[in-house]
């Protein structure tokens, strides 16, 4: 809803997984393991159609609440996203953001104010902010123009997020020295490039994959040693030899 005015939208996964999955199974016949819902008190298998959602409230003490109680508790933002505040994109901190939906015309009615909505996110470079219960949770969203879709943006409230001030993070024995900034920040210059996500590709995702294949051939892939830790080295002696190698 921007503003006042009601937009119908669907919404549409942004991402896909593919990440490889892994099931348990024995190490003997490599066969499948089943998880199985065993009552604690009795020791019985219990049927999927008498489990329900229960709090614990104490040790060994539930509130239980059915489907119907959770889905009133969303009340209509389970169904409506009511835009409270528009900001500037770029004061949103990437840190709060969850999970990337986009947002389309739900109806050929709804096409006029979803171009409307588009246009006026495009133009100003604004972020919607709004609030969305969605899976059983409500979420603090940021809705704003991509190409020629809304996306959505499910966000982190605040209590939710750490604050790095508070981490046990070790810090340097002294401050670098304006030479050692100087080169360093050259170094970022060197490799200053524009940000292309098609560039890059989930290496891991394939070693994984190519190692799952060469075990099914029946081969027995060499495992390579990852190399040792970094040791402490001289901090100038290695800026020096990254600026000699990124100037190749």
């Amino acid at each position: 809803m921007l503003g006042r005015i009601p937009v119908g939208v669907k919404v549409y996964s942004a991402t896909e997984d593919h990440t490889i999955h892994f099931h348990q199974v024995h190490a003997a016949d490599g066969e499948r393991l089943k998880q199985r819902r065993v009552c604690a008190k009795e020791g019985r298998e219990v049927p999927y159609k008498e489990i329900v959602k229960g709090y614990e409230r104490s040790n060994g003490k539930y509130v239980v609440l059915s489907q119907d109680e959770i889905d009133a508790a969303a009340g209509d933002r389970a169904h409506v996203i009511e835009l409270e505040e528009f900001v500037v994109t770029d004061e949103v901190d990437p840190v709060v953001f969850d999970r990337t939906y986009y947002l389309g015309a739900q109806s050929k009615d709804a096409r006029g104010p979803y171009r409307l909505l588009h246009e006026a996110l495009a133009k100003t470079g604004r972020a919607g902010i709004g609030r969305w219960v969605f899976h059983n949770r409500e979420y603090l969203v940021a809705i704003r123009a991509v190409d020629d879709v809304v996306a959505l943006h499910t966000m982190r409230f605040a209590d939710e997020l750490v604050d790095p001030a508070k981490l046990d993070v070790p810090r340097a024995k002294r401050a670098p020295n304006r030479r050692e900034v100087e080169m360093a920040g050259r170094l970022v210059e060197s490799l200053h490039a524009s940000f292309e996500s098609e560039d890059f590709s989930d290496s891991y995702r394939e070693r994984v994959r190519q190692l799952i294949e060469a075990k099914a051939r029946g081969e027995t892939p060499e495992i390579e040693q990852p190399p040792p830790g970094a040791q402490d080295a001289d901090l100038m002696g290695a800026l020096e030899a990254s600026l000699a190698g990124s100037a190749r």
